[in-house]
């Protein structure tokens, strides 16, 4: 049976589908359509559009018109047998015997439905097969190359359907563990703030009176070595609690303009002796192209600081830690980038990081880098870290280009 070409139901269901994939619809409804106008204009019995599961390899069912359940609950399909003749030059597979066919895997049900001939086309992203779209057909007939043309495009459109939703999807995700993570900050912040105030005071009277016995008590003995052990555990509780203060009072950036360059300098030179002790080699590469931006030049050092300390303990004997700086145009950004050749940072623990009192240091508090990532953000900026085991990490931190008021303060 030959087909009549209908470019005017071609254009408007073409035009339809093109519409709701850009008016934020979900995909559930844009797939939905798909199948439906595919269905009509190609005058078929029904339609099927199978997406790829990357967790099971399998194309699972994702919009269906014109079948029945029974065919339906026959549930996902395997990879190689959607993909086998998909890859070709020529797009649109045309089954002409289902029985026949590999590629159809349940051709009793097919027959049964009153399905005599199908037609697949692929939906494609960046050369890859992420779903296929099947036509299902009462009687056997014959494509015209602008009705495979039509189902190409169709097909081109879920795709974009498919990847747009994903990548809204992913945005989601990454918001939502963002607003977790900075909620879970502002209560920690709140308590350590709490805390710190409650036990400030009797540890300040600990520390005077151990001090004070510690003068009276002779310089062997016992009583020494524990008061010793009293004052050098005290000392350590008072340096936490000014880092839970810090970390709690989350102050507000004073704004100047800095030149990013000078402030890796200052702090390259606070851990000078530090470097030396630990035998480690400083390379330094920041950009001449660098232009003055809006900073709190004693909180960003503080961060870097922090950050090249983390290097250093992470970094054995004869080690390397290089700091870079570079200037974005395109993207308005200044960047500041610290590698080390270190242990490295367990993948387990990435995404744990910069969350307060998390910590692998057997004396670590987990507020050094919490503490700079809360800086990074007031500032408008961003913090990241990418780290395998054994080969070291690299922190990379971004600031916006922002422009001066006649009083220094951003706008």
């Amino acid at each position: 049976m030959a087909s009549k070409t209908n470019y005017g139901a071609f254009y408007h269901a073409f035009r339809d589908i093109s519409k709701l994939v850009h008016s934020g619809k979900t995909l559930r409804e844009v797939l939905q359509r798909v199948v439906w106008k595919s269905t009509e204009v190609l005058n078929a019995k029904g339609a099927l559009l199978r997406v790829l599961n990357p967790a099971s390899n399998q194309f699972e069912v994702a919009a269906a018109y014109g079948l029945g359940e029974l065919y339906l609950s026959k549930g996902p399909v395997s990879t190689e047998k959607i993909v086998s003749d998909l890859n070709g030059p020529d797009r649109v597979v045309v089954i002409e015997d289902i029985w026949k066919a590999p590629r159809v895997e349940y051709p009793q049900a097919a027959w049964d439905e009153g399905v005599r001939m199908m037609l697949d086309v692929p939906l494609t992203l960046e050369e890859q097969i992420i779903g296929i779209i099947r036509i299902y057909l009462s009687e056997h007939r014959n494509f015209c190359e602008e009705e495979k043309s039509f189902m190409v495009y169709i097909a081109e459109q879920s795709a974009c359907a498919i990847n747009q939703v994903r990548f809204i999807e992913n945005q989601r995700v990454r918001y939502d563990q963002l607003a977790l993570q900075t909620e879970k900050m502002s209560a920690l912040g709140r308590l350590a703030a709490g805390i710190a105030h409650e036990i400030n005071n009797p540890l300040a009277g600990i520390l005077l009176f151990s001090t004070n016995l510690r003068k009276k008590v002779q310089e062997q003995g016992p009583l020494k070595e524990g008061l010793d052990v009293i004052i050098r555990e005290a000392i350590r509780c008072k340096t936490i609690i000014q880092e839970l203060l810090e970390f709690s009072r989350n102050r507000e950036p004073r704004m100047v303009p800095s030149d990013i360059n000078e402030i890796i300098k200052k702090a390259l030179s606070i851990l000078e002796n530090e470097f030396r002790l630990q035998r480690i080699q400083v390379s330094k590469n920041l950009t001449t192209q660098i232009e003055k931006i809006s900073l709190d030049e004693n909180q960003v050092e503080q961060v870097l600081v922090n950050i090249l300390l983390n290097a250093i303990q992470a970094t054995p004997g004869q080690g390397k830690i290089t700091v870079k700086s570079d200037m974005n145009s395109k993207r308005n950004i200044v960047k500041v980038v610290i590698s080390d050749t270190g242990c490295g940072i367990a993948p387990q623990h990435l995404s744990k990081i910069f969350e307060p009192f998390f910590s692998t240091k057997e004396k670590g508090t987990g507020l050094g880098l919490a503490v700079s990532y809360g800086i990074v953000k007031n500032h408008q900026g961003n913090i990241e870290v990418a780290s395998q085991p054994g080969k070291g990490a690299c922190f990379t931190i971004t600031f916006p280009r922002h422009k001066e008021s006649s009083q220094g303060k951003t706008r």
